[in-house]
């Protein structure tokens, strides 16, 4: 089972039987079981007919737009979980203070421990003297935010710690690709580029998780609802940047997967070019399915069912089933 990533511009697909007919502009056609499809993400000019949309619908599988360079535009969704005891459970969570500080604690702890633990396997090899520091000034904001009694608080160590990391980001870099520092809106070189669609990626992944548990996207409690923002998804999706989005790239611009050649410029804002995009959506789809110990359930599974499983975890909580919620932390 895996994501369905269509982004040959001018495709067309549509539905035969129990598969999705593919058929792309140079006369090409592939046919995917519709079993063997979990989500689908279409970046750019790709038509799905109406039939193709209803059996993805039936079948349960969401389907994400993005524009041809990779921004969110919108999300096609088969109808949510009715679970409204566990709704109404994340709603009076939020507005307690207590319990929304537990949660944002934890988001912001398992961001902290993962961004400290992919530094410091990194420097293993490179034995980077301000790695190291980083590693360790990321190790006493993680104290912090267990001790943390605001959310304005816990804010202000989360970015004090993402400083930090992306500070020396570039010296885990072995490439050819420079990082000038994290720049998000826009991306301005490559590196940037290609986290801030992994993060897009990486943000409809746990919107659908979200949506298979039945919980509600927009109230969060480490980031804050207005009026459009998905906060819980944003809250989820804390823990998994530096292990899934970051290692993504990576292992990109340290094997030397894609080059200054891959990308372009496009009034100020650096993008990947077609043919990048499709690799770097096999890389994103080779680490979810990726395997590792989930450290609370004791067994062997994949990160794309390990975001499942958090927000698994977070529903049992909010529903008073575990006394804590455990963040993913790896070793």
């Amino acid at each position: 089972m895996a994501t369905l990533y269509l982004s040959e511009q001018q495709s067309f697909v549509k539905k035969r039987d129990e598969y999705l007919l593919i058929r792309y502009q140079d006369k090409r056609t592939v046919e995917v079981p519709i079993h063997k499809v979990t989500q689908v993400v279409i970046s750019g000019d790709v038509t799905v007919t109406t039939p193709a949309l209803h059996l993805l619908l039936e079948r349960g599988i969401e389907v994400c737009y993005l524009s041809m360079y990779g921004q969110f535009r919108g999300r096609l969704s088969p109808p949510v979980a009715k679970n409204a005891f566990l709704r109404r459970s994340q709603h009076r969570a939020h507005i307690d203070e207590q319990q929304a500080l537990h949660i944002a604690r934890a988001c912001v702890k398992g961001k902290l421990e993962n961004m400290r633990v992919m530094l410091m396997r990194a420097n293993r090899s490179l034995q980077n003297s301000e790695i190291e520091d980083a590693a360790a000034a990321i190790r006493i904001m993680g104290q912090q935010a267990t001790t943390a009694t605001t959310i304005g608080s816990l804010l202000g160590i989360e970015g004090n710690g993402s400083r930090s990391y992306f500070g020396v980001f570039d010296k885990l870099l072995r490439g050819s690709l420079p990082f000038p520092g994290r720049r998000r809106r826009p991306p301005t070189d490559p590196v940037n580029a290609m986290l801030s669609l992994g993060y897009t990626l990486l943000h409809h992944q746990v919107s659908s998780a979200i949506q298979v548990v039945g919980l509600d996207p927009y109230v969060g409690f480490l980031h804050q609802p207005r009026h459009g923002r998905p906060a819980l998804a944003l809250d989820l999706m804390e823990e998994f940047r530096p292990i899934i989005v970051d290692s993504v790239v990576l292992n990109i611009v340290n094997h030397h997967i894609l080059s200054e050649r891959d990308f372009e410029e496009e009034l100020g804002v650096v993008l990947l070019k077609s043919s990048a995009r499709k690799i770097f959506y096999a890389k994103f789809e080779e680490r979810l399915l990726e395997e590792l110990h989930h450290p609370h359930f004791g067994y062997r599974t994949n990160y794309r069912r390990c975001i499942e499983l958090q927000t698994r975890l977070l529903a049992k909580w909010l529903t008073n089933e575990i006394p804590n919620y455990p963040p993913l932390c790896i070793r």
